[in-house]
């Protein structure tokens, strides 16, 4: 390998992140979050005043305006963001606030996915939320909980950039059996440790191959083949 093919390379490993790779329906259904809901974090949306019809800004900037595609920084994005919905009375314009301000603090336009955020970025998020909405202290820490378990499911590199996402599956939070890492599968779900595609477990057992007999030749444990095709069946539900 040359010179010129190593600086490439650096550079692709640099940018791998924020390549466009998810469409906006893969990223709503591997994260579980309602469609309509991901498209107004991603466009934004005009809401009614007496003033008349005014806007709320996206909170998740896409990589290219052009593309509509959602890179592997934006599902961790979206994924964090989640907590607007299991808190609801969190609303959008607050969160844009909230987020612009620790934009500014952390010199990132993309405070959600680094390290930092899950330690002073999550007290300094719930201190402006609570400056705009006025959040009881329940809610302050309702808000904390549901944070720190979606941080929970992220890991991040030695630069502190979140690197591997683990998906929830049918709503539980205390396994780690299925991952999305954009340098493995091309990002596509896998099963943690193996690297075999979620979808191509799916499809082998919709073929009429046993749990049983997958897992065997793909030395895994049923466990996992059944985690594997319990997602897969999430997604096909969403």
């Amino acid at each position: 390998m040359n010179k010129k093919d190593n600086i490439n390379n650096n550079q692709w490993e640099l940018n791998i992140y924020n390549i466009p790779t998810y469409s906006i329906t893969d990223a709503s259904r591997y994260l579980n979050i309602p469609l309509p809901t991901l498209k107004t974090w991603l466009n934004g949306r005009k809401y009614p005043t007496n003033a008349g019809n005014k806007y709320f800004l996206p909170i998740i900037q896409r990589p290219n305006s052009q593309n509509s595609q959602l890179s592997f920084t934006n599902l961790i994005e979206a994924h964090i963001l989640r907590v607007i919905r299991t808190i609801h009375n969190i609303q959008l314009d607050k969160v844009r606030f909230a987020l612009d301000y620790i934009s500014q603090q952390f010199n990132t336009n993309h405070p959600l996915v680094t390290k930092q955020f899950s330690t002073d970025g999550v007290d300094l998020f719930i201190e402006q939320v609570e400056n705009l909405i006025n959040v009881t202290r329940s809610g302050q820490l309702a808000i904390k909980t549901v944070l720190t378990n979606l941080l929970n499911r992220i890991e991040w590199d030695q630069e502190n950039i979140a690197t591997r996402l683990y998906p929830i599956i049918n709503n539980s939070l205390d396994d780690k059996i299925l991952i999305i890492d954009p340098h493995i599968s091309f990002g596509k779900p896998t099963i943690t440790g193996r690297g075999i595609p979620t979808k191509i477990i799916a499809q082998l057992y919709d073929a009429g191959d046993s749990i049983e007999l997958i897992a065997q030749d793909y030395d895994c444990s049923v466990f996992q083949i059944e985690k594997a095709i319990l997602f897969e069946s999430q997604l096909i539900a969403a």
